[in-house]
């Protein structure tokens, strides 16, 4: 059985067979100012390419999406690529596969669902720090609350209701205080002037206070998310990944101990440590759906 797993991103595509012999991979980046048609018409060419002499038909796809995508299958808005806004994404990936089972989800619900894969635990909360706060749940094996209930969105919990204004228009979501745009800024204001992320990996190596300071916040602001989903949830694990978080020394340990200092007594809060397969986990997690789609 050969399943196909579509990693969709701002600026490019992942694409991964499993099953076959061999498997297979490819990357592309969207055509630049392109058109929603445009972006369709490369991943269509790209995925032809790929499977292109595959002795096996494909039995199913899965595909993780950055865009919001409601229950009718109708992209409702990706700030990162906005003509997808209106796309058909169930009508448009049916004609790309017309004799394979089909199913999308969050990037950051995937990511989750491989790394508690890749952790051999059941129940995990994830927390994907980078550009935004993405991550997910996994509770017994499964997704939480389900691909046909929406994603997990996790980055919009509020972590401080007097915190700075999120992009979502309201105010101290874990994302607007955690992010990695969220935390350069701060870096910036308390350093007096802007911070680069090696710049900021560097301070935080030497201790500078300004960096130490950016940085603590973030992490208490994540700290208080796992330990408000711990109470609620119980997880047995919790995995700080993301490109932003990997890259810090020493990010998901600070992580670990402001969450370790919140708990109450008697009500331990969960192991918290680095997730594992980094920029691969949302692809992996899209080729689990694939998987799951056929078994199921």
């Amino acid at each position: 059985m050969t399943v196909l797993g579509i990693d969709v991103g701002g600026t490019k595509v992942a694409l991964r067979t499993d099953g076959g012999t061999p498997s297979r991979s490819a990357v592309f980046p969207w055509p630049p100012a392109s058109s929603v048609a445009d972006d369709l018409d490369a991943l269509t060419r790209n995925v032809r390419a790929l499977l292109d002499d595959t002795p096996q038909p494909v039995e199913a796809v899965g595909v993780a999406m950055p865009a919001t995508v409601g229950t009718d299958g109708v992209v409702t808005t990706w700030p990162g690529r906005p003509s997808w806004t209106g796309l058909d994404l169930r009508a448009a990936l049916h004609s790309l596969f017309p004799r394979s089972t089909v199913l999308w989800a969050d990037d950051g619900d995937l990511a989750a669902l491989a790394e508690a894969d890749e952790a051999s635990c059941q129940d995990v909360v994830y927390l994907g720090v980078g550009t935004g706060i993405g991550g997910g749940i996994v509770l017994d094996g499964h997704l939480c609350p389900g691909t046909a209930r929406g994603s997990c969105e996790v980055g919009h919990v509020i972590v401080d209701p007097k915190g700075p204004q999120c992009d979502c228009g309201r105010h101290g979501c874990v994302q607007a205080v955690a992010s990695g745009p969220a935390t350069l800024r701060r870096a910036g204001h308390l350093r007096g002037e802007p911070v680069s992320f090696a710049e900021l990996a560097e301070g935080l190596r030497h201790e500078r206070d300004w960096a130490v300071t950016a940085v603590g916040e973030s992490c208490d602001a994540l700290a208080v998310a796992i330990v408000n989903l711990n109470e609620l949830i119980r997880p047995s694990l919790a995995l700080i990944g993301g490109g932003f978080a990997d890259g810090l020394p020493g990010f998901a340990g600070t992580v670990a101990e402001r969450a370790y200092s919140l708990a109450r007594p008697g009500h331990p809060v969960a192991p918290v440590r680095a997730a594992a397969l980094g920029g691969l986990s949302s692809l992996r997690g899209a080729v689990l759906l694939a998987r799951g789609a056929h078994s199921g």
